[in-house]
């Protein structure tokens, strides 16, 4: 799902102009639901 996420993402934002952006993919190391405190798989 990752590659179609991408794929949408470049076809939306791209103008071929400076400023289109850059997408960054990175693992999340953890999670913290700030309203309850909840982390992990519970914050999600």
């Amino acid at each position: 799902m990752l590659d179609q996420v991408i794929e949408t993402i470049e076809k939306s934002a791209s103008t071929g102009k400076i400023g289109d952006g850059k997408i960054f993919v990175v693992d999340v190391e953890q999670v913290i639901r700030i309203r309850t405190g909840e982390t992990g798989e519970e914050a999600l």
